[in-house]
């Protein structure tokens, strides 16, 4: 057998690369965890952390659930500055770095930083930031973890300040007064919220003229109500022919010119348009391996690549790119290249996308179902009818339930509401177990609490039933 330096060689130290790394280690392999950057944590710091804590701090300087009670003058920080919203933001993510940081230090896990490619399927090569190959490493199986970076817009250049993505957020000095953002997918649709509920004037070009189109209808058509509540101008079915630089007496802006002849003029640019795999230099052609145009990785039910022993996982394997199954998947794939077994609901997942209010999922939508001819029914709860959302003044939302009609199995569960991340995983329980929708009937929920809009949602089902 040939000895090799290591025997799991992950590079990417964001959440898919350290629970892989940490998970080969319980399995007792020699580990390494190759990382470019100063520090661990990849994309969890670099954009889940930011985009869900700025909203956090928005929402709490604008007092954005308690002006139905206290009304928006009262509740509202006057003054808001990017510095304000930086100070939450940046104390989360250095304790959200350090926990990391620990958890791999504890695994025993070795950390190297450089910039990793292959030469071959048991060697990869360590270079400095200047690109000079230091040394090689050699290990039994690999996995790439390297994630995603935010994809450019192919017409301008992005300064980080008036045309910027979402990687840029953290360099932001100010606030602009009125915001242009192209994409409305998970990331442009969050910032797209948090940018309005600070009373920025923001326009949200879309290519579709649906947005999410893995979600339900019905949720996203909600979301849409919200966010001209909010007073967000949409362009959808809107496609972007040229972004720009506006300079003059008058102060900086930026002109987006859409193929319908429309020109949009704000004080900035976010694109928001998707992300790119970071495999440009891991000279995958020195293994065989090919990546797609957005230079992401194919993988099997194992997330194998065509090549045995090297894996990948994360972002750089496309959809759904999510920290939470991010990391299950550097599990499954650490365990399947060791042998160890496996027992897994990672096809089940619960997908949230974090805007005002926050939107969850998992199972079925009624098109999926409709298109699959399984015949199902709804049932639905209005946030306002569960008094603790009245309490805390998320009274802005709905509970929908789908279930099948013949043996009332729970087949879905669609939420807008704040929290909805949170009441999402009882859905996702009771459908990985086989419930059916009268277990929301059957169990004593705690009053009061958000989940009694479990309860209401399978009451109106029910009754459907009866009509």
């Amino acid at each position: 057998m040939t000895d090799y330096d290591y025997d799991w060689v992950v590079i990417g130290a964001g959440p898919a690369g350290q629970a892989t790394a940490i998970q080969a280690s319980r399995l007792g392999k020699r580990v390494a965890l190759i990382e470019r950057q100063p520090d661990v944590g990849g994309v969890t710091v670099d954009i889940s952390i930011p985009s869900k804590t700025l909203r956090e701090a928005v929402l709490h300087f604008t007092g954005y659930n308690e002006r139905k009670i206290y009304g928006v003058a009262e509740s509202m920080k006057k003054d808001i500055k990017m510095s304000d919203l930086m100070v939450r933001t940046s104390y989360v993510i250095q304790n959200q770095t350090e926990t990391l940081r620990t958890q791999i230090i504890r695994a025993k896990v070795e950390v190297i930083n450089a910039e990793a490619s292959f030469i071959d399927r048991h060697t990869i090569g360590l270079a400095s930031d200047e690109g000079r190959t230091q040394r090689t490493i050699t290990t039994d199986k690999a996995c790439i973890a390297v994630g995603t970076s935010s994809t450019k817009p192919p017409m301008v250049y992005t300064d980080g300040k008036l045309i910027f993505v979402s990687d840029d957020i953290l360099n932001l000095q100010e606030l602009p007064r009125t915001l242009t953002i192209v994409g409305a997918g998970p990331i442009g649709l969050e910032y797209c919220c948090t940018f309005a509920a600070l009373g920025i004037r923001v326009t949200l070009i879309n290519k579709n003229s649906r947005m999410l189109t893995f979600a339900d209808d019905e949720i996203v058509d909600t979301l849409v109500y919200y966010l001209r509540q909010e007073g967000v101008l949409l362009r959808l079915g809107e496609e972007v022919l040229d972004i720009e630089y506006l300079r003059d007496d008058a102060g900086d802006g930026i002109r987006v010119i859409l193929a319908s002849g429309k020109q949009i003029i704000s004080d900035a640019v976010m694109y928001c348009v998707g992300r790119t795999g970071n495999t440009a230099s891991l000279n995958l052609e020195a293994v065989g391996i090919k990546a797609d145009d957005r230079r992401r990785l194919k993988v099997d039910e194992h997330y194998q690549t065509s090549v045995e022993g090297i894996y990948a996982v994360g972002g750089v394997i496309g959809f759904p790119d999510l920290v939470s199954t991010s990391q299950i998947q550097g599990r499954l794939a650490a365990k399947h290249a060791f042998g160890a077994p496996t027992k897994s609901y990672a096809g089940l997942f619960p997908y949230m996308v974090k805007t005002i209010p926050e939107m969850a999922m998992v199972g079925k939508t009624e098109l999926e179902l409709t298109e699959e001819g399984i015949p199902y029914e709804v049932g639905k709860a209005r946030y306002q009818d569960a008094v603790k959302n009245v309490i805390t003044g998320n009274n802005d939302g709905l509970l929908k339930l789908i279930f099948n009609i013949e043996n009332r199995l729970l087949l879905g569960v669609h939420i807008i509401g704040e929290d909805a991340a949170e009441l999402i995983h009882i859905g996702q329980a009771v459908i990985a177990h086989g419930g059916t929708v009268d277990y929301f009937l059957e169990s004593v929920i705690s009053y009061p609490t958000l989940a009694e809009c479990y309860v209401t949602a399978a009451l109106d089902g029910v009754d459907r039933l009866r009509l």
